[in-house]
């Protein structure tokens, strides 16, 4: 009987930067396997409104701004599907959400990916990481010299939400509005909470909808809707050289300025606020807009309609035909009001959550203080220099985290660390502005990161990265994929 394999790397999570991940490990000569829970490629369906498009360009890709040759970047898949004319008429540098979802499954297909893989337990016997998967045929375990956790984040409700209406179907998530949206829009009184994007897009869409009888408000904690700022100097924000001074504040100050940034990356774009004010102005036109936009108004409470709660059982069923009452506060004059709906969509975020199924090797982990996760520069928040993270380092990277086009930038360090030497050509500095006291802190060196995991691995008594490459089984899949 041949020993089990033993993989360089299982990724956990099929998202857009596990798969760049596994896009580049592959060329490296890394042997990754990705584990996902759900059966099929998924990539936010709940908000994929047509005509909705990405807030960065397709050069955030998986893989163009680590390597624009490789078989797997956006302008390969629309070759493929015959529209790299189209898209080159069109004259436009932002993908439909709807083609970059498309765009995902075509380079999952071609791709190490194992779905219907629910990752439920991980363990280390002293050599590698055993990965334990829930799968149709029942539990599997899977060998790995490292582990690269890309669970992603998680619909957040505020805790003015009730336990009781958190699975009420008049109460939705903006993760969940597509499918809820011909219910919504048969609402006369729909209240959209929320000031990012999604808030803005399930606004206008159920603004256009919207008729004599139905109304729609918009409902923000922000002191005005703010556009997403998107300026050049802004965007050099985005860069290896902010990276490094985020990373070597104190942490006190990162959680501020982390607060502060949020209109770096959760603002609206500004072309779908002048549209949505345009929209509003042509309803004025024959009576009030059937509208209201409310800011810096915080979401209090929400309750029945006592008009309602004699109603709430028929026939030993839920009824969930009444009202609800929102209680708002304004943040800045203290006002209170009170506001009737029929439903509410709440666009506010995700967050977050550390996978229970690390319980079993918590003793390599590192966090702070406060138990969030350690991170180190090169993504690390492993004792031994083996568990890495994706998105999951806002508070120590900062906003760059979620950015998609900082997902090559982030697996380039990854794959490179565990190759132990530079496959990839990272860059060091790219912007030309300077952040922070010129020499109060260090730049990040890819290279020599990648020598000193390789050395940290090898006094860990863990195979040495550099080795993989002449020890795994040919060919990989990915290996195989891109042939």
């Amino acid at each position: 009987m041949s020993a089990p394999v033993v993989h360089d790397a299982i990724a956990v999570g099929a998202g857009p930067f596990n798969l760049g991940f596994a896009a580049l490990a592959g060329p490296a000569g890394l042997d990754v396997v990705v584990l996902e829970g759900r059966d099929a490629p998924q990539w936010h369906p709940g908000m994929m409104l047509a005509g909705t498009h990405l807030q960065v360009p397709f050069l955030a890709d998986l893989v163009s701004l680590a390597d624009p040759t490789h078989p797997l970047s956006f302008l390969a898949f629309l070759k493929d599907a015959g529209r790299i004319y189209p898209f080159y008429i069109r004259e436009d540098f932002y993908a439909l959400r709807s083609e970059y979802a498309k765009y995902l499954a075509w380079a999952a297909e071609r791709l190490p990916v194992r779905y219907a893989h629910r990752v439920t337990d991980i363990g280390h016997d002293g050599t590698a990481y055993l990965v334990t998967a829930h799968t149709p045929d029942g539990p599997r375990t899977l060998a790995a010299r490292n582990l690269l956790l890309g669970t992603g984040t998680e619909p957040q409700m505020p805790d003015a939400v009730p336990g009781t209406l958190r699975s009420d179907p008049r109460v939705v998530h903006s993760s969940g509005y597509l499918p809820a949206r011909e219910r919504l829009l048969a609402a006369q009184r729909i209240a959209v909470v929320g000031s990012g994007q999604s808030a803005a897009e399930v606004f206008d869409d159920l603004l256009a909808g919207a008729g004599k009888d139905r109304h729609v408000e918009w409902l923000t904690r922000s002191p005005r809707f703010f556009p997403l700022e998107y300026t050049k100097p802004t965007l050099e924000m985005t860069s290896p050289d902010y990276i490094d001074h985020f990373t070597a504040l104190p942490q006190s100050v990162r959680d501020r300025l982390g607060a502060e940034h949020q209109g770096l990356y959760k603002g609206v774009n500004a072309d779908l606020l002048n549209s949505i004010y345009d929209r509003l102005y042509a309803a004025s036109v024959d009576g009030p807009a059937p509208a209201t936009l409310r800011t810096a108004t915080a979401l209090e409470d929400i309750r029945e309609s006592s008009r309602s709660g004699d109603q709430r059982e028929r026939g030993g069923h839920t009824d969930h035909s009444g009202r609800l009452v929102l209680t708002l506060r304004h943040g800045e004059d203290g006002g209170i009001q009170e506001t009737e709906v029929d439903a509410v969509v709440l666009a506010t975020g995700y967050g977050y959550r550390q996978p229970d199924f690390l319980a079993g090797v918590e003793e390599r982990l590192s966090r702070l203080p406060d138990g969030r996760w350690d991170v180190d520069r090169g993504y690390g928040i492993g004792r031994h220099g083996d568990v890495f993270v994706q998105n999951a380092e806002l508070h120590t990277h900062g906003f760059t985290a979620p950015d998609l086009g900082m997902g090559a930038y982030r697996n380039s360090v990854l794959v490179n660390r565990l190759c132990g030497r530079e496959h990839y050509v990272v860059e060091c500095r790219i912007a030309f502005q300077e952040f922070g006291t010129p020499g109060s802190h260090a730049t990040f060196d890819p290279a020599a990161d990648a020598a000193g995991h390789t050395a940290a691995a090898a006094e860990s008594n863990v195979a040495n990265p550099a080795d993989v490459l002449t020890q795994t089984t040919p060919p990989t899949d990915l290996q195989e994929a891109l042939r």
